[in-house]
């Protein structure tokens, strides 16, 4: 058997798919039902708004929306916040602007990866070198 603790509640448990004990499973459940139950009343309504009617945090607002579970292809006022920045998507895990400076982030280290030669040492291995460590 394979145990381990609640992240929510810190109980022991038996591991199950969603990582949470059998109370937190009912009680996030239930969450996703009053969340729900709200939006079919106020449709216009956005994340923090229903956050704050619900008391539900919108951590776990933002868990229903990405697992499917909240569909908010017909709430335009819905959105949840980007995981690097906290501006607020409607779509991915980062705004444009994360992304684009990923992607240039990415493009410059591969550049200049790509210009450095590769050293290699005595006895034929290649030396890997970390020049990003002592930043």
């Amino acid at each position: 058997m394979n145990l381990d603790n609640c992240p929510r509640c810190g109980r022991l448990y038996v591991k199950n798919i969603m990582d949470l004990c059998q109370p937190c499973i009912k009680d996030l459940e239930h969450e996703y039902e009053i969340c729900v139950n709200y939006l079919r009343e106020n449709r216009g309504t956005n994340i923090q708004e229903l956050s704050d009617a619900t008391d539900i945090s919108i951590k776990e607002i933002t868990r229903f929306i990405r697992e499917g579970r909240i569909s908010i292809a017909n709430a335009p006022n819905m959105m949840y916040p980007c995981e690097v920045c906290g501006t607020l998507i409607r779509d991915g895990h980062m705004c444009d602007n994360c992304r684009s400076r990923l992607r240039k982030d990415l493009s410059s280290l591969t550049k200049e990866m790509a210009d450095e030669p590769v050293k290699k040492s005595t006895d034929g291995a290649y030396r890997a070198v970390d020049k990003r460590r002592d930043l």
